[in-house]
């Protein structure tokens, strides 16, 4: 089962592929890292993103992508620019899409721990929330206690 990690910060979506292989877990290589939306005030650029964001998952065949949930008031709220993002990725045609709780993820991986260090993962930083709510989907499906 192939996974795509969302983290959205700001006009990006941070995003992370991770493979779930007879209990093997496996970083495929991944053409982007990162998509961005141009101009968070123009239809075609909103467009543009999701068309990008579709093409994507369909090239790598992607099974299910798993969205980091924000929550919507308080100090971590997200923005609307980020909304905007969330809603064009689940709004794509013969998309998977879940959203999942920060509490789950933690959850998911107090239960069961990431086996490698990020730092040993060869991602970049910005990318370790989608590492860690595409690991803990996996997890929770997989492996629950």
């Amino acid at each position: 089962m192939k996974v795509c990690g969302v983290d959205l910060n700001s006009n990006d979506a941070n995003v992370c592929l991770l493979a779930l292989d007879d209990e093997l877990f496996q970083l495929p290589d991944f053409r982007a890292r990162r998509i961005s939306l141009t101009d968070s005030n123009s239809t075609g650029a909103l467009r543009h993103f999701q068309q990008t964001f579709a093409k994507l998952m369909h090239d790598y065949k992607v099974d299910k992508v798993v969205i980091r949930q924000r929550p919507m008031k308080g100090k971590f709220a997200g923005g609307a620019v980020g909304f905007k993002l969330e809603a064009a990725i689940e709004l794509i045609a013969d998309l998977d899409v879940v959203i999942i709780s920060p509490t789950d993820i933690k959850e998911s991986i107090k239960r069961n721990p990431i086996p490698v260090l990020f730092s040993e993962t060869g991602l970049k930083a910005y990318q370790e929330p989608a590492f860690n709510t595409a690991f803990a989907y996996l997890m929770k499906d997989k492996f629950a206690n």
